[in-house]
């Protein structure tokens, strides 16, 4: 009596671990054929929106459009497209280079370009009455050079030599300003001429009814 009973309990359990993984495989079964695809389109939505992300950041600018008129004692002169950071031996090279007649003591090089820039290359003996050196066309469509209609030298065009021609300004200081403007940028106002090496109070007192920077 008691073997049968015994026999009857293993049946029965035999039964419910069979039951148990049943369920468990069918459960099993049903998560598999949900979840993943949950899961697969989450993270490739996430990945989708990073790859957008990425690529609208690394969209460069679109790059300054800057012309430049190049006249004179050059070889082919014309309008070039310059980049920025370019400075006045770069477009004369453009330009192929000087003429023999052309007097390139008048040619600040170093002057960097700006857009609707005229740089102008006088011949050797050529009259300056007339003529601009380096000059920049203006909004009103009229050419300015170093020097204002009121006679007033420009510290963001001038040349060395129109620096020059102000009082207590020498070949030295007028360097300084030029290379004041190449390295730090354009004069704000008259009175950041104080920040140049070299230029004390006393010489910009001087100088203040002379200069401007427009």
């Amino acid at each position: 009596m008691e073997a049968i009973f015994k026999r009857k309990l293993m049946m029965v359990t035999v039964v419910t671990v069979a039951v148990a993984f049943v369920a468990a495989g069918i459960y099993f079964f049903l998560q598999q054929g949900e979840d993943p695809a949950d899961t697969e389109d989450i993270f490739a939505i996430t990945a989708k929106d990073a790859e957008i992300k990425q690529s609208e950041e690394e969209t460069p600018a679109e790059p300054e459009i800057i012309k430049v008129d190049v006249k004179g004692a050059v070889k082919s002169p014309g309008l070039f497209t310059a980049q920025a950071g370019d400075r006045v031996i770069d477009l004369i090279s453009a330009a192929g280079s000087f003429t023999d007649m052309a007097d390139k003591d008048k040619v600040n090089f170093a002057q960097i370009v700006e857009d609707q820039m005229v740089i102008y290359v006088p011949e050797i003996g050529e009259e300056d009455e007339g003529k601009l050196e380096n000059m920049q066309v203006g909004p009103s469509g009229d050419a300015v050079s170093g020097r204002t209609s009121g006679g007033l030298v420009n510290l963001n065009t001038a040349t060395q030599e129109e620096l020059e021609t102000l009082t207590g300004i020498g070949p030295s200081k007028a360097n300084a300003i030029l290379e004041y403007r190449e390295t730090v940028g354009k004069f704000k106002e008259v009175d950041d001429l104080k920040k140049v090496t070299g230029i004390g109070d006393k010489t910009f007192e001087r100088l203040r009814d002379s200069i401007s920077v427009k």
